[in-house]
């Protein structure tokens, strides 16, 4: 049998690796870009390979082991290309978003500075490792601010991601050790509210 299944591949940082600097070192991304993301990348093109074998017949398998490697690699490679476009260089993100989104949010809850302090409490409430995100939600046309941990509990079906926070210790450690509240507010200074702005009116668009 002839079967073929595309290979992902890791894309570019829209920025470079020291952009984000005092916020988030440039060692930091570093590792976390060149070795857990693109690490991400590398698992999910070998299980692609291992489940070609399994639909080729060529190999003995354990069909919810990598049906569960390829989650949990695909959904690490997905989500941490939506961070990457969450932040924006130092100087050029954080401040306050404008235009829909700005007025979904005074909207929604009152003020950006509640919607700030609602988005932080609910990131320092996350148990472990994991993600907090604003979704854009179309079926009511609301903002939803959610938690899900490590990446086999993944965003909601089709729900879109404006911005993402990574909250695993690997987004932060080496800078803020076990402090990770400091490192969410610091995220803060980088938000791209340009880029959440865009994304949503794509979406309303459609």
């Amino acid at each position: 049998m002839d079967i073929q299944l595309n290979k992902y591949k890791l894309p570019s940082l829209p920025y470079n690796l020291d952009a984000l600097e005092p916020y988030i070192s440039k060692e930091i991304m570093d590792v976390h870009y060149n070795g857990h993301h693109k690490g991400y990348v590398d698992g999910i093109n070998k299980f692609i390979d291992r489940y070609i074998q399994v639909l080729k017949g060529e190999t003995t398998y354990d069909i919810q082991g990598i049906i569960r490697g390829i989650v949990f690699n695909l959904n690490g490679h997905k989500l941490h290309t939506l961070f990457w476009q969450s932040m924006a260089p130092a100087g050029k993100g954080g401040g306050v978003p404008g235009g829909i989104l700005a007025d979904m949010i005074n909207k929604q809850f009152g003020s950006f500075d509640n919607f700030k302090k609602i988005f932080i409490e609910t990131a320092n409430s996350l148990p472990g490792t994991g993600w907090t995100a604003l979704y854009y939600d179309p079926e009511n046309n609301s903002l939803q601010i959610m938690t899900f941990e490590n990446h086999f509990n993944q965003h909601l079906a089709e729900l879109p991601v404006l911005m993402i926070l990574d909250e695993f210790e690997h987004a932060y450690y080496l800078q803020y050790k076990n402090k990770r509240a400091d490192y969410v507010n610091a995220f803060w200074n980088l938000v791209n509210w340009e880029g959440a702005e865009n994304k949503l009116r794509k979406y309303l668009t459609q």
